[in-house]
């Protein structure tokens, strides 16, 4: 369906996104399922003020888990980075090997970003120290920022409760003055309901530094940390550990464990869908097949691979017509800077990625020789199963987080021993005591 409304390039680049572990747009959408189904939970439990408290608590969390860590790092390029001098684009990594840098300086898309780079070089310990600051600063500040929803939303909650236990108390009272010759009955007939006046009704650190979803790990480490030891009271803190458990379980490792799976599973059918989507779908692969160019193009590369200085020469040189290095710039293993065609050499380049988009293309190829099939059956195939595996993929784990987990937790609260809002009774019991 997809395919039949919007361009070949624009379903390439929504299945790439959505099968790209790296990306934070899969994550926001499993989040979104998943706070929308705990917030239905919440409500659907019989108590408005737990439900208010769940919005708050998951989409409070949301903005906060997905904007907090790249704003609060934005912030921090102009307070530490700009009176040092140093551009935060330039990526430490390059500096392990002197022969790359030399080489980032050699092909920069521009002579600013060359100054920018050796000036860095020159003063890395600097700029690496830096880097790490501000990769600490940003994850505690957005930890905090956590913190001070979370006394918010207490306090709010707290609020709303003792608001409506008051309301309740003022129209007891009113109908115990003008009522009270049925009110005495009530109580003959019924001598342990008074009692029940006062109860409530029911109701490697370089990867996590530079790794936007390793870093969304970080921060959901503090949260669930906080979660836990702030819970409420038991209710909370099981309720809690369910929510915890799914979410971690179904939005960082579920992901990669199915795409493994469906991997397996078409290599073992003589398709393999390991590459990025946009290079699957992509018109130059399937073309490139057709007239065998495919071959040459990864004999170039392989030529290229005698060190790690030379294939990244190879690769950032201007004007590579390598399909190998188009894929990996398709599949954003290299960086181009904004608005050009030249690649932004401030940034690294993962060469066990670049040299992996060689070796797939070539299992590929092999299976296609062997496969007997025509190019566009055989393109057919593997596009179709890439369709699914992506769609299955963010299909189960949206299942797992938006109505599994919300339906468990709101299972447990109404066939177990108490399935009350505890927070509503503790605040109400106090009150009464008051």
């Amino acid at each position: 369906m997809i395919p039949n409304i919007l361009s070949n390039q624009t379903v390439s680049t929504i299945y790439s996104t959505l099968g790209n572990n790296s990306s934070k747009v899969p994550l926001a959408i499993k989040d979104i399922a998943n706070s929308c189904g705990l917030t239905a939970a919440s409500y659907l439990s019989g108590d408005k003020a737990e439900g208010k408290d769940r919005f708050i608590d998951e989409f409070g969390t949301q903005a906060i888990w997905l904007w907090g860590i790249p704003a609060y790092k934005t912030i921090l390029d102009f307070i530490m980075y700009k009176p040092a001098k140093i551009d935060p684009k330039v990526d430490v990594r390059i500096f392990k090997n002197p022969e790359i840098v030399k080489a980032a300086k050699e092909f920069a898309p521009t002579p600013e970003i060359m100054k920018n780079i050796e000036h860095a070089f020159a003063n890395q310990k600097l700029a690496k120290g830096l880097t790490i600051a501000k990769f600490a600063i940003s994850t505690v500040m957005t930890a905090g920022t956590y913190l001070g929803l979370t006394k918010f939303r207490h306090n709010y909650t707290e609020k709303q409760i003792q608001k409506d236990y008051f309301e309740k108390q003022s129209l007891r009272n009113s109908l115990k003055s003008s009522q009270v010759p049925f009110s005495a009955a009530f109580a003959d007939v019924h001598p342990n309901k008074k009692k029940d006046n006062n109860v409530t009704f029911t109701g490697g650190l370089q990867n996590f530094i530079y790794d936007p979803v390793k870093n969304l790990m970080i921060v959901d480490a503090s949260i669930t940390g906080e979660r836990l030891t702030h819970a409420k009271n038991p209710q909370d803190f099981f309720g809690y550990v369910i929510k915890e458990g799914s979410f971690w379980a179904f939005m960082y490792f579920a992901q990669d464990w199915i795409a493994s799976a469906f991997e397996r599973n078409a290599d073992k059918k003589g398709t393999s869908i390991d590459l990025d989507a946009r290079v699957i779908f992509g018109k130059d692969l399937k073309k490139s097949f057709k007239d065998g160019s495919i071959k040459k193009h990864i004999e170039a590369f392989k030529a290229a691979d005698v060190s790690d200085a030379e294939i990244y020469r190879f690769a950032v040189k201007p004007d590579n017509k390598n399909l190998v290095i188009d894929f990996a710039k398709k599949s954003d293993i290299i960086e181009l800077l904004k608005g050009s065609e030249k690649v932004d050499t401030r940034r690294y380049i993962d060469l066990k990625k670049l040299r992996g988009v060689s070796e797939k293309l070539e299992k590929l190829l092999n299976q296609y020789e062997n496969s007997g099939k025509s190019v566009d059956e055989f393109f057919h195939a593997v596009r179709k199963l890439k369709k699914s595996a992506v769609l299955k993929n963010i299909g189960a784990c949206i299942g797992a987080l938006g109505i599994l987990a919300p339906g468990i937790m709101l299972l447990t609260r109404k066939f177990g021993d108490n399935s009350d809002y505890q927070v509503r009774k503790d605040i109400e019991k106090k009150l009464a005591q008051q």
